[in-house]
């Protein structure tokens, strides 16, 4: 199919017209085209790395779908070393490049915390934790409360095993909120909230002191790991939609 015609249905869905609401760094959308104007074949990954992008060439992709993208704020003011490699690999293999960052954070289906949200089984889920003002988080509660270890566990098993946990707060853990990716800062909402625990990617001594001196349980699972779940459900979205091969290709980070 067009490459422009996939691209305004992804922009469409993530509501990239308003993505400024955000105030993300991040240039979200199409931020490389490729020569043949077609999207055959998607690759889907959490950053827009050179070993990402050989997996995706390799797999013959010619459209490549991430979190993570290359043009950040004036970040591609200069292509040179590791701008032009990045850049140079795309354009030599007619791989373009689509990225969405805080939108597909806070998509109500689609997004990394509702994703979370499902596989820890959350219900009565609701907008948690302001970014700027907007909500990008999820919260919700557990169908029943269970032992820190038991969420531990389940968390393992929804997210990988490499975790992090502080258990500074009840013993008993039913309410709980989540911001993916490296978001410490966003305890603070969490204790604002009165949940039982906090679910991020990335750890912070600032989050560690405050979540002992307010009382609070919180769960660094990875900021690689925690991001994997909006370009996975964007991949199964563009294969129910248009039918098109959409493949994740998991780097297995474990930051």
């Amino acid at each position: 199919m067009k490459l422009d015609r996939l691209v305004a249905a992804l922009d469409r869905e993530l509501d990239l017209a308003h993505a400024e609401r955000f105030r993300d760094d991040s240039h979200n959308g199409l931020q490389v085209a490729n020569r043949s104007g077609r999207a055959t074949r998607v690759a889907l990954g959490v950053d827009a790395t050179l070993p990402f992008f050989e997996r995706a060439a390799a797999a013959g992709a010619d459209l490549a779908i991430v979190h993570h993208g290359l043009s950040w704020g004036d970040s591609l003011r200069r292509i040179t070393g590791l701008n032009w490699r990045l850049l140079d690999f795309l354009l030599r293999h007619d791989l373009a490049l689509w990225a969405c960052h805080l939108p597909l954070d806070a998509h109500p289906r689609l997004g990394n915390n509702a994703r979370l949200a499902a596989a820890l089984g959350l219900r009565r889920q609701k907008p948690f934790a302001l970014y700027h003002g907007v909500p990008i988080g999820i919260q919700g509660v557990l169908p029943r409360a269970m032992p820190r270890a038991a969420f531990h566990a389940q968390v393992r098993r929804a997210v990988g095993p490499e975790i992090r946990t502080l258990d500074f707060g009840r013993a008993r853990i039913r309410s709980v909120g989540i911001v993916s990716g490296g978001a410490p800062g966003q305890i603070a909402d969490a204790v604002a909230a009165r949940l039982d625990a906090y679910l991020t990617g990335e750890s912070s001594l600032q989050a560690r002191n405050l979540a002992e001196q307010e009382g609070i349980n919180a769960v660094f699972a990875g900021h690689y790991a925690t991001e994997r779940f909006g370009v996975c459900a964007l991949g199964g979205w563009i294969r129910r939609r248009f039918g098109l091969p959409a493949k994740f290709i998991d780097l297995a980070v474990t930051y």
